[in-house]
């Protein structure tokens, strides 16, 4: 059901599988195995600013030390009762949930003195852009490399109210308009959001974008087989129906990956943009190793050239195009609303989930600071500090990382494709 033309695009569906799927997403793949793209510092500790994290099982850190086995009553203590049962079950469930969410946090000494290093670089440069608290003492380096973004068994009521929390609450939509979450409401929302304007639909439409390329992640690398001598993960189909199929859906899961490759065209077009800022001769990787340095940086601006080559990219010019003083007040909206967003990521109850919802949502913002300074980006001179436009390491880290999960979702529906024709 997902293919031809996309609203509010030139674009077609076909057009960017061609792209992603042969050119662009094996140099991405490339890129990001290297050092300085696959260490991400983040603050996995933060409190929830929101409402109180009461997820059973929420983080490790976090958890109460259970009481010894010889301490409560008996009913509690024996296994007999339906309530000891279900206590049970639920334990297990959390224990689940808490081992297959944790972030493995480790990093050889080499790596730790590596940080040291780059943290010296990035400080004496001209950066002036404080991503999340990454100077707070509970800011760690992690790596990607060994924390994949898959299905961790963290969903039910907590995972809703995240999700419910982001739509309902910063996504410019009335309270009385309800989502397509239940049949009969889906008529009424979409005829509210073609009579919005294109800004606050595209907002609407990047939330869900990045909301169907998540649950890709975790149809596509699904827990198949958890035993003492492996574990398998791999595609999940029936997962996959279930949040995406037409008819399971009510139609509503061809909409989301569609909303998918919106998400990817405006992203794709953010790297377009900001080719010069990455161009310049003093502009550098650092990773201390001089050699991979620059052949990291070539692959990185060959990525750039080849996302600028795309025939058909978004055109952001309709973006606050209007009234200058209402679009001004409409583009501070939509900053906030983002902000919001990303704090609402600091309630997600387990540390994995947590991790990439961060690093996608700041990805996310960095593609959108691109977008709105395009004019500071044509003004960046060739040589010397870029005072008006400037990217820290974190931010450049989360753009191309947050890209490349995007584009893994877009070869990941190549392979649920070619798994659905075949059964």
């Amino acid at each position: 059901q997902v293919t031809g033309h996309l609203d509010d695009c030139t674009c077609d569906v076909e057009t960017i599988d061609a792209f992603n799927n042969y050119k662009l997403f094996p140099r991405l793949n490339e890129l990001l195995e290297n050092d300085y793209f696959r260490y991400y510092k983040v603050n996995l500790k933060k409190p929830c600013p929101f409402w109180n994290e009461n997820s059973h099982c929420g983080i490790r850190d976090c958890a109460v030390q259970p009481c010894p086995s010889q301490v409560g009553p008996d009913g509690i203590r024996s296994g007999s009762s339906k309530y000891s049962k279900e206590a049970n079950s639920l334990a297990e469930e959390c224990e689940e949930a808490k081992r297959l969410g944790a972030v493995d946090g480790s990093l050889s000494k080499e790596t730790q003195q590596a940080m040291l290093q780059w943290t010296h670089h990035d400080d004496s440069s001209d950066s002036f852009c404080e991503a999340d608290d990454i100077y707070s003492p509970d800011a760690e380096y992690v790596d990607l490399l060994l924390n994949p973004e898959r299905y961790t068994g963290y969903k039910g009521p907590d995972a809703w109210k995240i999700w419910n929390s982001i739509y309902e609450e910063n996504c410019f939509k009335p309270h009385n308009v309800k989502r397509p979450l239940t049949p009969g409401r889906g008529h009424t929302f979409y005829k509210w959001l073609k009579g919005v304007c294109v800004e606050k639909r595209a907002f609407y439409r990047l939330v869900s974008g990045l909301h169907a390329s998540i649950n890709i992640h975790l149809c596509a690398r699904y827990l198949l087989q958890d035993t003492w001598s492996e574990n398998k993960w791999g595609p999940n189909v029936t997962e996959f129906q279930q949040r995406f199929d037409e008819v399971l859906t009510k139609g509503e899961g061809p909409r989301r990956l569609k909303n998918l490759y919106f998400l990817y065209l405006i992203e794709l077009r953010a790297l377009s943009k900001v080719l010069p800022f990455f161009e310049r001769p003093g502009f550098q990787l650092y990773t201390g190793n001089t050699t991979q340095d620059v052949e990291v940086k070539n692959l990185l601006l060959e990525i750039l050239r080849l996302a600028k080559s795309f025939p058909l990219h978004f055109d952001e010019n309709s973006f606050f195009a209007g009234n200058k003083k209402e679009a001004a007040k409409l583009k501070e909206e939509f900053r906030l609303h983002f902000k919001n967003i990303s704090k609402i990521m600091d309630c997600v109850g387990c540390f994995k989930c947590r991790l990439w919802g961060k690093l996608q949502t700041q990805g996310l913002g960095t593609v959108l600071k691109i977008l709105f300074s395009e004019n500071l980006i044509e003004k960046i001179p060739e040589n010397g500090p870029s005072y008006g436009f400037q990217l820290s390491r974190q931010e450049i880290v989360a753009l191309f990382n947050a890209f490349g999960r995007i584009s893994t979702s877009v070869r990941e529906l190549e392979n649920f494709r070619t798994i659905l024709r075949n059964m």
